[in-house]
This record gives structure tokens, C-alpha cells and sequence, in this order.
């Protein structure tokens, strides 16, 4: 049976091994944290060759990316975890984080070894937490991603980007690309606009909470991610008519979905081949992901797939280093 209440700190680290940092090795890292290695040059932290660094936990801890209220996705998952359950033979716990950096920092310390990061902050956990993403959701055709939109509303006064200059637009979190670091780039590429200069920024900390926020006419203005928006629509939770899109970007990459480095190669394995050879028809997972069309987890690289959003990244500056 699938646990999937929220758990304190102190129970979720009962659950979980402790992970202590090793030594700094002499190794090639490129931009890894000094606890990580990429000899192999795949920009993901290797495996440890050592049996010792290796961990087996009897619970496997899940999180998914915070991108909407958690208690969305307590159902969502269900299935699939039973079906990880059953490849691992390992129990599962559903951990519903509140935002990004808890996530990262679950990761980095241990007490998270697997999770779907959103694309803005899978840099971040892949260099900082020893993040392995190995998967992403797409549709039946292969066909996967979203798009960076800037909502308004009606009666905004605001009919194009250029309207925003002087008032006031809405981020999610600042380790969100969509919410925060796409949007950024193409604000002062595309229009030369910089937040705090242009324009003064506000933070809602989710995507929902942004969509919402324009829609109750709370914020003028917003940049969201619109595979919320879609599912957000399909549940009613907002109508059309309150809102109205101003600009649309290139398509990015979804949710990245992987594993904690450190985990034994054959229990890495072991989830790797669950992703893949779980069946989406009729579970729960495809009645909340299929809104946005997605029926699958598509085999994808971190090196090739994340490209866009590390040049995204260097334009703005973001650095990787753990703090």
C-alpha cells in the first residue's frame, strides 16, 4: 500500500539512510559539486564504485516537482507507485514537498531517492543534489514539452509584453524556468525589460498560485508554465475567460524523472525499468497527466534534452554552485 500523507522531518529521516559527503576526489566534475564525479563526461554524477558509498534503502522516498498544490498529485501517483512497489520490492512513500529547494535539499541530504524535478530546477539538482533524470513524459507520438506564456487579464489595460514596463508581473520561484528564468531572458532579450528596472516583480512561489492570481485579477500579469494552465482548465479550477495570453515561447522540456545518485546500480536499475515498462491505460496517473496529452515516459539525456535550459541559465547569470 502506497503511503502518501505528509511526513515530518524527523519521521521522513527514520525512513531514509543517512548520506554523509565523501571526500573530495580528484576526478573530472565540470560544473558538479565536489562530492559528485563525471568521469564518463555525461554531466550527471557517476554511480560510486565503491560498494561502501552505495545505499539500499528498505523505503524508497518519491517527490514530485511542486509545481501546484501536492495534495493534486496524492491520488496521481498512486498507481504507479504500487507498480514501483512491485518491481523493487521495496515499500514507497509519496513525499508532497512544498517547493523547490526542499526538494533539492531532501536529495542532496539523503532523504529523497527519487523524483520527477521541474525542468527549471533539474540543473540545479543534477549539480547540486546528484540528480540522475533519466526520463521525461510524452505523448503516444513521442511528442513532449510546454510552453513559457504571460497571462493577463481582462480589463488589465495590458494587450502586449511592452504594456507590462512600469507596473507590476508575477514569478513563481526563482529556480523555475518557466516561472522565472525563460521569461527573464526573453523579457530583457526580446524587450529590453529587467525586473526591478522595468517592472516590479513579485513572487507567488507556484505556478497555480500565479495562474490564479491573475485570474481573481491579483496580479496584472504572469509568466506560468501552460501544461498547469491545461490541467488547471480541464478541473474548472479556472475558466478562459479570465484570462488571456500575451506571449508564448519555444517548447522545453517537461518534468525530469530520476533517481538519487549514490543508489545501488541494480535498484537504479530496477526503477529505471519501472518507468518504462509501467502501463499508463486506466490508471490514475493517465486521468491526471493525459490532460496535457502525455501517455508515456520517454527515455531522454540531461546532456542533450536540458541544453536550452543551461544556455537559458548562462544568460542569466544562475549559478550551480550548492549553497
Amino acid at each position: 500500500m502506497i503511503k502518501t500523507h505528509l511526513l515530518s522531518a524527523a519521521a521522513l529521516a527514520a525512513l531514509c539512510v543517512a548520506v554523509t559527503p565523501a571526500a573530495a576526489q580528484d576526478c573530472p566534475r565540470g560544473d558538479l559539486d565536489a562530492r559528485y564525479c563525471d568521469i564518463d563526461g555525461d554531466l550527471i554524477a557517476d554511480i560510486p564504485t565503491d560498494p561502501a558509498d552505495q545505499i539500499d534503502p528498505d523505503t524508497l522516498i518519491f517527490a514530485y516537482t511542486p509545481v501546484e498544490d501536492p495534495a493534486v498529485y496524492e491520488t496521481a501517483w498512486a498507481d504507479f507507485l504500487t507498480h514501483l512497489e512491485e518491481a523493487t520490492g521495496k515499500d514507497v512513500v509519496f513525499f508532497p514537498v512544498q517547493n523547490n529547494a526542499a526538494q533539492i535539499e531532501a536529495m542532496r541530504s539523503g532523504r529523497l531517492h527519487i523524483a520527477g524535478f521541474n525542468t527549471g530546477s533539474n540543473p540545479l539538482a543534477v549539480n547540486c543534489a546528484g540528480f540522475r533524470p533519466f526520463t521525461i513524459m510524452a505523448g503516444e507520438d513521442g511528442s513532449f514539452g510546454y510552453e513559457m506564456e504571460i497571462l493577463t487579464h481582462p480589463g488589465s489595460g495590458i494587450e502586449s509584453v511592452e504594456d507590462i514596463r512600469g507596473g507590476q508581473m508575477a514569478f513563481t520561484s526563482e529556480t523555475s524556468n518557466s516561472g522565472f528564468k525563460a521569461p527573464s531572458a526573453i523579457l530583457a532579450s526580446e524587450f529590453d525589460m529587467k525586473a526591478g528596472d522595468d517592472f516590479e516583480p513579485v513572487f507567488s512561489g507556484k505556478h497555480d498560485n500565479s495562474i490564479l492570481g491573475v485570474a481573481n485579477q491579483d496580479y496584472p500579469a504572469a509568466a506560468i508554465a501552460n501544461s498547469v494552465l491545461a490541467r488547471m482548465l480541464e478541473r474548472d479550477v479556472v475558466t478562459e475567460d479570465q484570462l488571456i495570453s500575451i506571449y508564448k515561447s519555444q517548447t522545453f522540456p517537461t518534468t525530469g524523472y530520476g533517481t538519487a545518485y549514490n543508489l545501488k546500480p541494480e535498484l537504479q536499475q530496477q526503477i529505471r525499468d519501472a518507468f518504462f515498462s509501467f502501463e499508463w491505460a486506466g490508471t490514475s496517473l493517465e486521468e491526471e497527466f493525459e490532460k496535457n496529452g502525455e501517455a508515456q515516459f520517454l527515455e531522454m539525456t540531461y546532456q542533450d534534452f536540458w541544453s536550452v535550459i543551461r544556455q537559458i541559465d548562462e544568460a542569466n547569470g544562475v549559478s550551480y554552485a550548492c549553497s
